[in-house]
């Protein structure tokens, strides 16, 4: 009698299906999948942009790893150097730049150093002397530049010379992440429970005081209490150490969802094509900058030092700080 049922196919089936569950018992239920690594969230993100030198040498900067990212020029006898507050680092290139066209003898001679105020001021009480990661220079300044009344505290405190050049303002605005995942649309909304806030540390950035200035208008004492006492204990408010790069690299890695910041940084973001976004404060709650410069005292260079006072005063500045929500000093 003949067999009319196909064994040999039978017998396959059930070795692959042997195979399979075999497979899927050695299967990890929790696959790993490598992260990918986001390097472009990291400063610096001018991409060697905002460095004057001339000769650059070996390119070597790894983002998040090995960078210097407030630190623009060549240190190698400068003829002109910077300190200027930290907040308006991405206009250096252009201003620099638009500099040299009109005094060409400083091409690629120019250093500038773009940290918080603060932090200006106590390098130059520290013999005007850095240290980062493991090196250690000194760049002694021609011009300090940041908020007019830090200017003038530094012109009362002898370290700075008059006359005092007033050239631009700026304005405060809600820094968040591009489609706004905190549904933030007022400053109140800063003090909301389970609100994950990046802030400017009031420590050694002045911001903080117009910041903190702004909540008050917007809630009183209690929304400033909330946002920079009650969650700062709890964990709910992270204070930066430079508050115009810190701010939106932590709203682009998902530790925040919202941050107070002066709005030409959010424009800056915007404009590079990176994941940020920005919320209008009302003018009745906003707080205005006013920038200012003064010729350090000593200055190695006085005559660069204060071609660049004037130059920062000029249409073609203003011209370049516009492009990023700065607005003209009116009398």
């Amino acid at each position: 009698m003949k067999c009319r049922f196909p064994i040999g196919r039978y017998l396959g089936a059930l070795v692959s299906c042997a195979i399979a569950v075999s497979a899927l018992a050695l299967a990890d239920p929790h696959p790993y999948t490598p992260p990918t690594y986001t390097g472009q969230l990291f400063p610096p993100w001018s991409h060697g942009n905002n460095d004057p030198a001339t000769y650059k040498g070996l390119p070597f900067t790894v983002p998040e790893v090995d960078d210097m990212a407030d630190f623009h020029g060549n240190l190698n006898d400068p003829k002109l150097v910077i300190y200027v507050g930290g907040n308006y680092y991405f206009a250096m290139a252009p201003l620099v730049a638009a500099f040299e066209r009109l005094h060409p003898e400083y091409k690629g001679r120019i250093f500038s150093v773009t940290i918080p105020p603060g932090l200006l001021v106590q390098a130059m009480i520290d013999r005007d002397t850095f240290t980062s990661g493991n090196m250690t220079f000194t760049v002694h300044p021609d011009v300090f530049a940041a908020g007019k009344k830090k200017v003038l505290a530094q012109v009362d405190a002898g370290r700075l010379a008059v006359p005092v050049v007033a050239y631009a303002t700026n304005d405060l605005t809600i820094m968040v992440p591009k489609g706004n995942p905190g549904h933030i649309d007022r400053l109140t909304d800063l003090g909301k429970p389970g609100v994950r806030l990046v802030m400017p540390n009031p420590k050694f950035e002045g911001v903080a005081r117009q910041i903190e200035a702004a909540l008050r208008k917007a809630g009183g004492p209690a929304l400033v209490r909330a946002v920079y006492t009650t969650k700062v204990a709890n964990g709910e408010t992270i204070l930066t150490h430079i508050h115009h790069r810190q701010t939106p690299l932590f709203l682009m890695q998902g530790l925040a969802v919202a941050g107070v910041t002066w709005k030409s940084e959010a424009i800056f973001q915007e404009q590079s094509g990176h994941p940020i976004s920005h919320v209008d404060i009302p003018p009745a709650q906003n707080a205005v900058a006013i920038y200012g410069g003064a010729l350090v005292k000593n200055a190695p260079h006085p005559i660069a030092g204060k071609a660049w006072l004037a130059f920062l005063a000029s249409p073609a500045a203003l011209q370049i700080f516009e492009r990023y929500g700065f607005k003209a000093l009116t009398p």
